[in-house]
């Protein structure tokens, strides 16, 4: 089981404060990880920083405008002077805005597209300056299921996913020779506080998902602990370039009739 073990390493989850990027976190503190969490809230990262250690987890927060590059610079340079090197990186702030293309503005547009898309690439190209001279780390793109199907009313959220897992091919792909591993998890439909209101009192998306998913269930943010370890840690050093779906078999089928048991 060594080859899962992450102490000693230190990990930058960006949007760590809350949802599946805290989730992730855990779980890679549970491996033994110190965590560096970044936000853009001081009431959430406060909170936050409140819950890793009341956990007996080690965490520092920092607080940055992951679309800012001089910000982002400033940011990576300080915790790897103040707290260490980064070992590993998980891309995971994001935002999505539902709005029928049609009546979507380019500043939404834009925005996700800012946040989903070249956000990674700036913190990724900042952290891997660092990885590139000391020859190894490991970077995790969040991507999603829209990085391969489309979906009502998310169109730039799925042309942001669905660039970050091009991104994630090609930043694998240049950095490889440098010992990165460079990957991506693709979530899919989970039980989270943002999802709370679309999951009782029968709404119908409820059970869309649950009759959508194979696995019959929304899934449980903790679902997503052990990808991210393997993809962090020694177990995933010649995987490159992936996209690992935890999604309860979504994509893997094209459904069954509403009458199907």
């Amino acid at each position: 089981m060594n080859l899962f073990d992450l102490t000693g390493k230190r990990a930058l989850i960006t949007g760590g404060t809350h949802g599946l990027g805290m989730s992730m976190a855990k779980g890679l503190a549970v491996a033994g990880a110190e965590l560096i969490i970044n936000g853009h809230s001081p009431d959430k990262m406060e909170a936050a920083l409140n819950e890793y250690t009341q956990a007996g987890f080690q965490a520092k927060g920092y607080l940055f405008d992951v679309t800012n590059d001089e910000q982002v610079k400033q940011s990576i340079d300080k915790i790897e002077k103040e707290v260490g090197p980064i070992d590993i990186l998980i891309n995971n702030a994001g935002i999505i805005k539902r709005i029928p293309m049609a009546e979507m503005s380019t500043a939404d547009f834009q925005q996700v597209i800012n946040v989903d898309l070249v956000a990674p690439f700036i913190v990724s190209r900042t952290v891997g300056h660092y990885m590139i001279q000391r020859k190894a780390g490991k970077i995790i793109n969040i991507c999603s299921m829209m990085s391969e199907l489309g979906r009502n009313t998310v169109s730039a959220y799925a042309a942001a996913k669905g660039g970050l897992k091009m991104l994630t091919k090609n930043m694998a792909t240049e950095w490889a020779k440098h010992n990165i591993q460079v990957n991506g998890i693709g979530p899919g439909y989970f039980a989270t506080e943002q999802t709370a209101p679309i999951r009782v009192g029968g709404h119908p998306f409820n059970e869309f998902i649950i009759s959508r998913t194979p696995a019959g269930r929304w899934g449980d943010p903790d679902d997503l602990m052990g990808t991210t370890v393997f993809l962090s840690s020694k177990a995933s050093d010649f995987v490159n370039g992936q996209i690992i779906y935890v999604d309860g078999g979504i994509l893997a089928t094209i459904g069954k009739p509403s009458n199907e048991a």
